[in-house]
């Protein structure tokens, strides 16, 4: 090999290595975490693509009582990128996503107009919020709006004024000062609605452009002069939109899809090529945490167990170990504050440790405090001798955790099948649910077995609330309680009633809403929502005539005017009735 076949190859060599290492450097992804272990704390995902390109920022959780926002922001926070970069931050009010409130201390999606030195926690993570805008090139800040937006006026939650199913900018076009660029924010969010709806079928779900003309002078929208979309568009100029989901969505599934549609079509709109989406949403679940007592080596406790302690022991958990890593924090009953997490007290009286996944409670562990006589230590975990409850609901079971409470409307039947583990051993073992008598002849107290209509068959008495809707179930023998868990009955109710006008025109109807009609019309019930786990059974009644789903009808056949111009339409489960509409009729027409 000649000394210039050798530089040649060394050459070939050296810009492999180059290209290599000059696509690593761009592939990596950074986690900064603010305020960590607070109720405010602060999550941001830097994530940069293989390939340079443009960068999307991501806020979720901006109103903490909009879930699809944030549980969507959450599934892009891992992902990897073959082009471009994204900026996540999954919870951006973590404070208000606990409470589930839209903003404690005033909406912080308001708090961005003006250059506020207050040390306001909320302040001062909207300077963050800040910083991270003016290193994008585009911003989404992703919501769930009441009802659903639409150009023309059809109902009280349907029409120009409201948010859901939208994709919001400030203005049709924005020039920015001392160039001759414009951006098209209304050709961009068209561009991607299109692209979305194709993926959706019921009409009344598709997405509208609304354009709030924020800065004009007429505007309905000049609260939005003080947003992130609007300190984004004016201060940074760069595209920046409001993305809603309907609160109306049946389940928070389809809010996280529809978001995902709209981020995902966005992205190719910014160029932004993913390497691997792993988008996924399930329950959370507690495996176990990791607790320190006095100092000593850690301890860990399952779900299902308590933790026992002398008084004035100290505790911390120091870890959580669940399906989920982001959005969770531990609230320690009477001490502290909204988050525990990794923080050391002192117990002197019982309480429990909360674990929350966002605003959700899905664990809790009972803490208990014992004296013991001098020197000794009764500190360490007692094992529940139940865990788990077995019940039955309309053909599905159900593993209710001990200490949990299980909450189903009223009139939904319930069976108490079994409990987990099986107490072997145990003399006169029996689960009770207090208030129910299975068998009259011989009460025995052992209520396996036995279907419960929780409308008729639970007396009132034994309620342990005012309310009367708060009942328990124990497993025990003649001395000893080996666990319980608690039922919540719900009053039923429908929450909307979808209606299909002659074939093309949708009206979402809520209790006591008024729809008007001619007689010539003709209506189909499209879908019937309630708060019962199945929606089987429930229709409509109006003049003796029952109406299911699917079913079509001409006004004139239902109507008596007899009754009046002004008809009740009743939603009724049986001859339980969850609620009402009303029909106003036109009968000249």
């Amino acid at each position: 090999m000649s000394h210039r076949d050798l530089k040649n190859i060394l050459f070939v060599l050296s810009l492999l290595f180059i290209l290599i290492n000059t696509e690593q450097l761009y592939a990596k992804r950074e986690h900064f975490v603010y305020f960590p272990n607070t109720a405010y704390e602060l999550n941001v995902y830097k994530i940069y693509g293989k390939k340079p390109g443009k960068t999307l920022m991501l806020i979720g959780g901006i109103q903490g009582n909009e879930p699809g926002g944030f549980l969507s922001a959450d599934l892009y926070a891992d992902m990897s990128l073959e082009k471009g970069n994204l900026i996540v931050v999954p919870r951006a009010n973590f404070y208000s996503i606990i409470l589930n409130k839209r903003g404690p201390h005033g909406d912080m999606n308001r708090k961005f107009a003006s250059n506020n030195n207050s040390e306001t926690m909320e302040d001062r993570i909207v300077s963050i919020l800040k910083e991270l805008i003016g290193e994008s090139d585009g911003l989404l800040n992703l919501h769930d709006g009441a009802g659903y937006f639409y150009p023309k006026y059809i109902n009280k939650w349907r029409n120009p004024m409201r948010f859901g199913q939208s994709i919001i900018a400030d203005c049709e076009e924005y020039r920015i000062p001392g160039t001759d660029k414009v951006l098209k924010l209304g050709q961009m969010a068209r561009q991607v609605i299109k692209r979305v709806n194709k993926h959706i079928e019921n009409e009344l779900y598709k997405f509208h452009f609304l354009n709030t003309r924020t800065g004009d002078e007429d505007s309905p929208h000049k609260e939005q002069r003080r947003s992130a979309t609007y300190y984004a568009l004016t201060k940074h100029h760069i595209p920046a939109f409001g993305i809603e989901t309907s609160k109306f969505l049946p389940s928070i599934d389809l809010k996280v899809r529809y978001h995902n549609l709209v981020i995902n079509e966005f992205k190719r709109l910014f160029g932004i090529i993913p390497e691997t989406p792993g988008l996924e949403l399930v329950p959370p679940s507690l495996k176990y945490l990791v607790v320190s007592i006095n100092n000593q080596i850690p301890i860990v406790i399952e779900p299902g167990q308590s933790l026992v302690l002398n008084p004035g022991d100290s505790i911390n958990v120091s870890h959580i170990e669940a399906n989920y890593e982001r959005g969770l924090s531990l609230d320690i009953l009477g001490y502290g504050d909204l988050n525990d997490y990794r923080k050391r007290f002192r117990i002197f009286r019982d309480t429990t440790i909360l674990v929350r996944k966002d605003n959700h409670v899905f664990s809790e562990i009972p803490v208990r405090v014992k004296a013991g006589p001098k020197g000794y230590s009764s500190a360490g975990i007692i094992n529940h001798k139940v865990k788990y409850f077995i019940v039955e609901i309309r053909g599905k079971k159900l593993l209710v955790p001990n200490g949990e409470t299980l909450d189903i409307v009223r009139g939904e039947r319930l069976k108490i099948v079994n409990v987990l583990p099986e107490i072997k051993g145990i003399k006169g073992l029996t689960v009770n649910f207090k208030g129910f008598v299975g068998d009259w002849k011989n009460n025995t107290g052992e209520d396996r077995g036995f279907i419960i209509n929780t409308a008729t068959d639970i007396m009132e008495r034994y309620a342990l609330d005012k309310e009367k809707s708060l009942y328990e179930i124990v497993a025990s023998n003649d001395k000893r309680i080996f666990g319980r868990v608690y039922v919540r009955l719900i009053p039923p109710e429908f929450k909307y009633l979808i209606l299909r006008i002659n074939g093309n025109r949708y009206e979402l109807l809520r209790p006591f809403d008024t729809i008007k009609l001619c007689l010539a019309d003709s209506i189909t019930i499209e879908d019937i929502n309630s708060n019962f786990s199945n929606q089987d059974g429930i229709h409509v009644r109006i003049n003796g005539l029952k109406i299911h789903r699917g079913e079509h009808i001409r006004v004139d056949q239902l109507i008596d005017l007899k009754n009046g111009k002004k008809q009740k339409m009743e939603i009724r489960r049986g001859p339980l009735v969850l609620g009402k509409v009303f029909l106003q009729i036109n009968a000249h027409q």
